[in-house]
């Protein structure tokens, strides 16, 4: 954010690395936190819109970002008829890998790797079962395997396009996770839609929309981005 001066960025960064330390916190505390206490922690504003796309009877990919609490949008599951994956890249280490699907489950969602997320959705779409595939799609991904560049808050990078292939294929609705924090501990979250007819819709605009609604909402508090991924050491 180059408009900003040195002392804000500063100031940025010091509330950056407090919530960083929040969200690892707050990912020990799922281990143990009840249903009842996630419910006032972190919440839905318009569920009654996910209640909209259950009586459609057609699946949800659900964009998210690596902002505020992506974690606890898992909890999602428990709130609705869709049955809620994650998708993640598994962690070579075996320990940590078992230790976060134990932690992303916790609400009975299940997690899917980055390689069979295909095999699932075409056997879930082909077999009928409503769901709801989260994916944050807000990393950088290889060079090599980049179909898509774009600008993201003013410098051109490489995006992922994984989410609006899918959602072309299989034509599913495409929705984006705005995520909240309203102080330490709680959340909210608002369901914004993003395309209810992804195959009449031209290449890459799906991509493109996910990407002005990260933005926008990096704008509106940056300091609740996850600022470590380092999301643009790939630049045009």
């Amino acid at each position: 954010m180059p408009q900003l001066t040195a002392d804000k960025r500063l100031e940025i960064e010091k509330k950056f690395y407090r919530h960083m330390c929040d969200v690892f916190l707050e990912m020990i505390k799922t281990m143990s936190i009840t249903s009842e206490e996630m419910n006032e922690r972190f919440v839905v504003t318009n569920i009654d819109l996910l209640k909209e796309y259950e009586k459609k009877g057609k699946s949800i990919i659900l964009l998210a970002s690596h902002y505020a609490s992506w974690e606890w949008l898992l909890s999602i599951n428990e709130k609705t008829a869709f049955k809620c994956y994650g998708v993640y890249k598994k962690i070579n280490n075996k320990y940590f890998d078992s230790k976060i699907r134990a932690i992303r489950s916790k609400f009975k969602s299940e997690l899917v790797t980055t390689d069979k997320t295909i095999e699932l959705i075409n056997k879930n779409e082909n077999s009928g079962v409503m769901s709801i595939y989260g994916l944050a799609s807000d990393q950088s991904p290889q060079v090599h395997k980049t179909f898509h560049w774009q600008k993201f808050m003013g410098i051109t990078v490489p995006v992922h396009t994984g989410a609006e292939m899918l959602a072309k294929k299989y034509d599913i609705e495409v929705v984006f996770a705005k995520v909240k924090k309203v102080k330490r501990g709680y959340y909210e979250a608002t369901f914004v839609p993003i395309s209810d007819a992804p195959k009449l819709i031209p290449d890459f605009e799906i991509t493109d929309n996910y990407l002005k609604e990260v933005e926008k909402q990096i704008l509106e508090a940056p300091e609740f981005y996850f600022w470590t991924h380092k999301r643009w050491k790939h630049r045009r």
